[in-house]
């Protein structure tokens, strides 16, 4: 399980756990600031519009988390008091687009950090935090009913909507038995990806 790391390694297990509360805090904010500029105010009423994780993730996503690393968010929204047709899939983006911008900001800073600092302690939170990120993107991305991915797929192909339940609950359970096969690998691109853009912004800033 999951807390078993608590003992071997305890800094990394609560960066780990610190780096997936703060970007799926930040993944649901978006969502419920972005659903309150289209004109749904449906998660800020409900108080969504906080970077607590008791609000955003609630006790039991917090309690799995600890236990076996697996954690979720969820904010509520009403497409039908949004302002245009696309708004349902611009505020399912925002979520997603926040774990991309979180994976570069890692990619970032550790370059700043190989260029200024040297402290492997904030490379190794930066590389996490990236290779994490990356995941939550991908996952967040899958085009599955109940995951943003669908919305977002849906508006640009809204004919795959028609398809029965039967069919759909197939397809998406294929796609998310496919993503969790290959996790590993999309971890790893993560990682050497946000090492890739910290490399190339540590080579920049030393010719500065």
């Amino acid at each position: 399980m999951f807390i078993r790391h608590l003992w071997e390694n305890p800094s990394l297990f609560f960066m780990q756990i610190w780096v997936v509360v703060f970007s799926i805090c930040c993944h649901e904010f978006m969502h419920a600031w972005v659903a309150l500029k289209q004109g749904d105010s449906t998660a800020a009423d409900a108080g969504h519009l906080t970077l607590n994780p008791f609000r955003q993730m609630k006790l039991l996503s917090l309690v799995m988390l600890v236990f076996i690393g697996l954690a979720w968010g969820m904010v509520p929204v009403n497409p039908n008091r949004m302002r245009h047709r696309w708004s349902n899939a611009l505020v399912s983006f925002a979520g997603p687009s926040v774990n991309l911008a979180l994976f570069v900001l890692s990619g970032l800073a550790i370059g700043i950090n190989a260029a200024f600092i040297a402290n492997p302690s904030v490379h190794l939170l930066f590389l996490i935090c990236g290779g994490i990120n990356m995941v939550l993107f991908v996952i967040n991305m899958i085009p599955v009913p109940g995951f943003d991915g669908w919305h977002v797929v849906s508006y640009f192909l809204p004919k795959i909507q028609s398809g029965t339940n039967e069919l759909k609950t197939g397809i998406g359970l294929s796609l998310i038995i496919l993503i969790f096969l290959f996790i590993d690998r999309i971890s790893s691109f993560g990682f050497n990806a946000t090492l890739w853009i910290g490399s190339n912004v540590r080579d920049i800033l030393s010719l500065t």
